[in-house]
């Protein structure tokens, strides 16, 4: 790859948790930053206390596998709109707290055809937005 090449390919930089992602895309010195929210479901709470209205703990339980499913395919939907905002990006650099950044990998791996671009997985507290595109930025000028 020429030096050329290197400056007109678009890299970007997603922090992910599963509440948002931020990307942030870098081309041609421009920089351009998009939000999306995952809009999943908060973890179930069942309504009620031990054993309340006579219900019993078998129900409570298939009412929270039920809730965690229904949250998968929530995060499942999120990480494939993220995916399909990065699609043109031929370098992905994906930083962020928690297991939202290596579940994204692995929606990633899932596609077939897709080329080995992403330079790397790191660990990362939440950030302010400023803070994430000067992460990116100094991630892609050090590689």
């Amino acid at each position: 790859m020429t030096k050329l090449d290197s400056t007109t390919m678009q890299k970007m930089g997603i922090w992910i948790d599963r509440r948002e992602a931020v990307l942030v895309s870098l081309q041609d010195g421009q920089t351009t930053i998009n939000r999306i929210e995952s809009n999943a479901e908060s973890h179930f709470r069942p309504s009620g206390g031990w054993k309340s209205s006579g219900t019993n703990v078998a129900q409570s339980v298939s009412k929270e596998q039920t809730a965690d499913e229904r949250r998968k395919h929530q995060f499942r939907n999120f990480y494939q709109e993220v995916i399909e905002k990065a699609h043109n990006a031929s370098l992905l650099y994906i930083f962020g707290p928690g297991e939202a950044k290596g579940e994204l990998v692995k929606e990633i791996e899932k596609i077939k055809g897709q080329p080995e671009r992403i330079s790397a997985v790191e660990v990362c507290d939440s950030l302010t937005e400023n803070q994430i595109v000067a992460q990116v930025k100094s991630f892609f000028a050090a590689s």
